[in-house]
């Protein structure tokens, strides 16, 4: 037996899948950097057929289909919701009755159907959508036993749970269940604040330093009972998505002061002191939960899975204070990375193994698991299209490109396979000079057309990262923030600032990556993990003595990543992106043809 197995996660949001080899993760990628849909929920067969054709293999030489998440046990919790609900959920159960009743009851079904079409379909095994994260957290640790804890919004039912990992596999120790979610109180927050909830949980994180957590204690005494356990139950009174389709209602105007912000509408301070309260609710909870996977299981090493594994301020808070000797999060901790968790559990079930832990690193290829594009199709494509090109070795490319990102140009850089996951980590970004007081603001009203208070995240040469982060541990996958070094610090000056003001001031002589509260969300960069980019943090700091880069994602707002040559050369002529290193292309926007017809391009842009 060849142990293949393909992974999917589909149907619900940010569908995905995996290819795992006898437990070595060889490919995956989500279904919207393909579609272009942000997000993309339907069954992922753009996905699948990238990750048969990157092993060059069919759906025949496939020995089985690991779906995420078991359908009958989900769809009898959002029948027992609405029933337990009524009358006041009747509106929204009319509305999705017919959805569940037909596709979405019946997606195994749906899920053959659809790989039929490629070969003949192998066996499709169930994983519950908790053993999905724990196995995409633990499997490709590299620890060889470790406490997992997962946290997300809701799967079937699980909406937070303990597992022990060790040599034997996973064994889950704890639950808590739905409708009491940490993920659904961050998300109705999310809402409340005006912001998309599945996408926007990021925008009120980023929110939270401009504010003070002066509305904890209302949501620790209304809203949420934490136990010294960190489990927890919420106050279902004040929400509504147990009757609806909205997250909030009056309960919580009476508790904050009036309606939810409008999205697009100006923030206030009340916002930004919603956010700060939430943030900190959600780090003593997840700090709890933490030591009590530590107690379940006696273990040094932690790893996290499940959207809230994504906030990674509570990442930084859990390596602060040192409740584990280390942790490792999967990078796509959301649901896309349940695809890669169903297909590890079964490589698991079925005797895969876990070869990566002789390396002494873990089994994820750095998160650069999605599509790469020859040199020669790329040359090809700007040669069909007569875009101005010039071609470099290696190393001078990377010369040359430090030379232009330190006279303040912001570079777009694609290279090699895409990432999978949410964070772009230098595969498919965007760069640019850390030191530049200005760099934030270009970058986010020029470039990612987005809000000005969105930080941006740094990249750093490992072995120089505690000259710039007090940083107990390396950060490969931009999950875990850190605060900025005392050494790197400007004391702020002049009269006090609140709110947005803060914006103005240099914190750090890295201000376009130093967040308001001296923090920064850290990526380090290793030579073995991704040797071109490193090789241009290199150049830069040969350049300028700083081995720091802003990092952002080859995309604006609205879109996902880019994937393909097109869409970077896309992206960058319709952005203020000065250069462009397309594999071992260097191209310069003051060279290219003025694209015709495409004025009002950004009237597209979804706004949130």
């Amino acid at each position: 037996m060849s142990n293949l197995v393909l992974g999917l996660s589909a149907f619900y949001h940010d569908s995905a899948a995996a290819l795992v080899r006898d437990g070595r993760v060889v490919s995956a990628a989500q279904e919207e950097r393909f579609t272009r849909r942000r997000h993309d929920p339907a069954f992922p067969r753009r996905a699948v057929d990238y990750c048969l054709r990157e092993s060059g293999i069919s759906l025949e030489d496939v020995d089985a289909v690991a779906f995420y998440e078991d359908p009958a046990l989900k769809f009898r919790r959002v029948l027992a919701t609405y029933l337990g609900a009524a009358p006041g959920g009747f509106a929204s159960f009319r509305d999705s009755a017919p959805q569940w009743l037909g596709w979405k009851l019946s997606t195994l079904r749906t899920v053959r159907r659809e790989l039929a079409g490629a070969g003949p379909v192998p066996p499709i095994e169930v994983r519950r959508h908790h053993e999905s994260h724990a196995a995409s957290a633990f499997y490709p640790s590299p620890y060889p036993r470790a406490a997992v804890l997962c946290i997300d919004g809701v799967g079937e039912w699980a909406t937070t749970t303990i597992w022990h990992g060790t040599e034997d596999g996973l064994r889950q120790l704890a639950e808590l269940r739905f409708p009491h979610s940490l993920g659904l109180l961050y998300s109705a927050f999310t809402y409340f604040c005006g912001f998309k909830v599945d996408s926007g949980e990021y925008k009120l994180m980023g929110l939270a330093p401009y504010g003070t957590p002066r509305y904890e204690r209302v949501i620790r005494e209304r809203l949420i009972d934490i136990r010294p356990d960190g489990s927890f139950r919420l106050n279902l009174r004040y929400f509504e998505f147990l009757r609806g389709q909205v997250m909030t209602g009056r309960g919580f105007e009476s508790l904050f002061g009036g309606p939810r912000r409008q999205p697009e509408s100006p923030l206030t301070p009340r916002e930004f002191d919603l956010a700060a309260s939430v943030q900190s609710v959600t780090e003593q909870v997840v700090d709890r939960l933490a030591r009590t996977a530590r107690d379940l299981t006696g273990e040094r090493t932690l790893c996290l899975a499940g959207g809230v594994a994504l906030n990674c301020v509570a990442n930084g808070k859990l390596v602060d204070n040192q409740i584990f000797d280390e942790i490792w999060v999967q990078p796509a901790a959301g649901d896309a990375g349940g695809a890669l968790g169903a297909a590890l559990s079964v490589s698991a079930a079925r005797g895969g193994s876990r070869d990566h832990l002789a390396g002494g690193g873990d089994g994820m290829s750095g998160a650069l698991l999605g599509p790469a594009y020859a040199d020669d199709e790329i040359e090809a494509y700007l040669r069909e299209n007569r875009i101005p090109h010039r071609r470099w070795e290696p190393s001078a490319q990377a010369t040359e490109v430090a030379r232009h990102l330190a006279a303040g140009r912001v570079v777009g850089w694609f290279q090699g396979r895409m990432e999978f996951g949410p964070r772009a980590l230098g595969a498919r970004s965007i760069l640019g000079d850390p030191r530049d007081p200005g760099m934030q603001s270009v970058m986010n009203q020029k470039i990612k057309f987005r809000e000005s208070f969105r930080p941006f995240a740094p990249s750093v040469l490992a072995a120089d990262a505690k000259d710039y982060f007090d940083l107990k541990q390396e950060s490969p996958y931009m999950l875990i923030v850190s605060p900025i070094a005392e050494a790197r610090r400007i004391a702020a000056d002049g009269p006090a600032a609140t709110g947005l003001e803060l914006l103005r001031r240099p914190r750090s002589d890295i201000p376009a990556v130093t967040h308001v509260d001296y923090s920064a969300r850290v990526q380090t960069v290793a030579e073995e993990t991704d040797p071109a980019y490193h090789r241009l943090l290199r150049a830069f700091k040969e350049a300028t003595g700083c081995p720091v880069l802003v990092n952002t994602s080859f995309n604006v707002r609205g879109e996902p990543i880019v994937n393909t040559p097109h869409e970077a050369y896309t992206c960058f002529m319709r952005t203020n992106i000065d250069m462009l290193a397309l594999g071992p292309f260097l191209l310069d926007k003051a060279e290219q043809p003025v694209p015709a017809g495409d004025d009002d391009w950004r009237a597209d842009i979804p706004m949130d």
